[in-house]
């Protein structure tokens, strides 16, 4: 579980100023966006509505036109750049085709904890990367699980604990301030989809490396990416030059082969709205499947 939380207007500012350096640092979200879209072929599924909560730029929105070339596809994002970097990526032959097929691609800045769509709306939720940064995770689930149909399919990804544990290992001792994000387990997120009314959750998880020449080139992907710190309980103003000199000190410990490793433990998950009943309850599962993986990529 999260110990302090996210400062959502600061990660909405850091994506905001984030928007046009994005794709040029992403690497590792658009390897994740990719092995999540294989693992659609494994589902039996034809959405007429697809909500992306979390687009960015839009990759993932490309990627889920190919899939679904008749689908209506919903980009959301916290970030209003984001969203219209989304909408500008959007080529002439893709607007042709969709309007061609009949199908659209709407977009629209919203928080995922308080979507502005209908109950049983869309008929599946693809998100990459997304929850990591919602304050309230379960109750961000909750509003998923409440606009998708039921049997709608939700294929997510997320981060694990694991993630920068070389920095937040540099970082131990510095000071009492949270430098680096406390993300959830995968067994906590397998109980939370349940509580939101889920059915049969699937996780696995897998350990990605990206290598960096220092600390420096580190930080910059990750402010460049907006991801840097939005903890509540995070330094407000500048580190101390020695503080500083200190955890990078401490990360060089780390250095293999004349670069330092930065880990992600990247968490995956799938699963279906509970089937609605007569009463309006919900049928739902509570049994669901852990798979572990160490797929290292760098």
């Amino acid at each position: 579980m999260t110990a302090s939380g996210i400062d959502v207007p600061a990660a909405r500012r850091r994506f905001e100023r984030s928007a046009s350096t994005y794709g040029e640092v992403a690497v590792l979200a658009r390897e994740v966006e990719r092995r999540m879209a294989e693992r659609l072929d494994y589902m039996r599924h034809d959405p007429r509505w697809v909500l992306d909560a979390g687009c960015g730029p839009g990759e993932g929105l490309g990627l889920l036109r190919e899939r679904y070339p008749k689908a209506n596809l919903i980009g959301l994002d916290i970030a209003r750049a984001m969203t219209h970097s989304a909408r500008q990526a959007r080529t002439i032959l893709a607007r042709a085709r969709d309007l061609f097929s009949g199908a659209a691609c709407h977009h629209v800045c919203a928080d995922l904890a308080r979507l502005p769509l209908a109950p049983a709306s869309v008929a599946m939720v693809w998100s990459n990367l997304a929850l990591a940064w919602a304050a309230d995770p379960p109750a961000a689930l909750s509003e998923l699980a409440r606009v998708l149909e039921p049997r709608g399919l939700l294929m997510f990804s997320t981060y694990g604990p694991d993630t920068l544990k070389e920095l937040r290992g540099a970082f131990a001792g510095i000071d009492g301030y949270a430098h680096v994000h406390r993300f959830i387990d995968m067994h906590d997120l397998g109980d939370m989809l349940v509580a939101a009314g889920f059915a049969d959750p699937v996780m696995d998880m897998e350990v990605m490396t990206l290598s960096y020449p220092d600390v420096g080139a580190l930080a910059r992907d990750l402010r460049r990416s907006g991801q840097s710190n939005v903890e509540t309980g995070r330094r407000r103003g500048l580190m101390a030059t020695d503080a500083w000199t200190k955890m990078v000190a401490a990360y060089e410990s780390s250095r293999r082969e004349a670069r330092l490793p930065a880990t992600f433990e990247i968490v995956y998950g799938h699963a279906w709205k509970g089937e609605g009943r007569a009463d309006g309850e919900q049928v739902v599962k509570t049994d669901f499947s852990l798979k572990r993986r160490n797929d290292s990529f760098s």
